[in-house]
């Protein structure tokens, strides 16, 4: 794997897995259950990407400097460090980072394997929201992406559409992933400041309203 590629991966991993153990501290857990959904948020999309283009093992289990940003997140939280008290939303946005961040390694690592180009944009997307699926599920949490305050698998959609774009045309891979590593953090995070939202499944029955204990 490139240099510049893997300190992507390092650093989004680093980021979900911060988005993980605070989870984990929102919940009471304890530092095994840290560790979990640390790890969970952290290498969960990587290794779900690896395994659906099946080139031997998963990054995250052959190299084990995957498991230092793990480790360092959760080291920070557990001394406080890194805490929501102290930085406004900080879950959220570690989590928008660490979309940011995979949904590009993913798409690049999905192209350089040989995949056509939606393969490439729906293995961005499942990078992206792979892990921090996991840990909320766990953690018994409605995950992200089916949350409908604030958009979540779109702006990494978009991301991964123009990651093809810009490898389809042998643009500069680093200023280019900036860019749209920027645009992509800055959708998420701007449709939780003004609450976009995706269209529902459908329009839910007055009586299922009322079993679920709804008015």
């Amino acid at each position: 794997m490139d240099l510049a590629l893997l300190a992507v991966e390092l650093l989004g991993t680093f980021a979900f897995a911060v988005s993980g153990a605070l989870l984990a501290a929102r919940k009471g857990f304890d530092v095994v259950g840290s560790l979990l959904l640390a790890s969970m948020a952290g290498l969960g999309g990587g290794v779900t990407r690896d395994i659906i283009i099946g080139e031997g093992t998963p990054a995250a289990f052959s190299q084990p400097i995957y498991l230092a940003p793990v480790l360092v997140a959760v080291v920070l939280v557990l001394t406080g460090l890194l805490h929501e008290t102290r930085l406004r939303r900080t879950l959220l946005v570690f989590d928008a980072v660490g979309l940011s961040l995979f949904c590009l390694t993913g798409t690049v690592i999905a192209y350089n394997a040989g995949l056509n180009e939606i393969a490439c944009v729906l293995l961005g997307v499942t990078t992206a929201v792979g892990g921090g699926a996991m840990r909320d599920v766990v953690a018994n949490e409605t995950p992200q992406i089916f949350n409908p305050r604030g958009v979540y698998a779109v702006p990494a959609m978009f991301g991964a559409g123009l990651m093809v774009i810009v490898l389809s045309y042998e643009l500069p891979l680093i200023w280019a992933g900036l860019v749209v590593s920027s645009l992509v953090f800055a959708l998420r995070m701007i449709s939780l400041k003004r609450g976009w939202r995706v269209p529902l499944a459908g329009r839910r029955s007055g009586r299922a309203a009322i079993s679920d204990g709804g008015t």
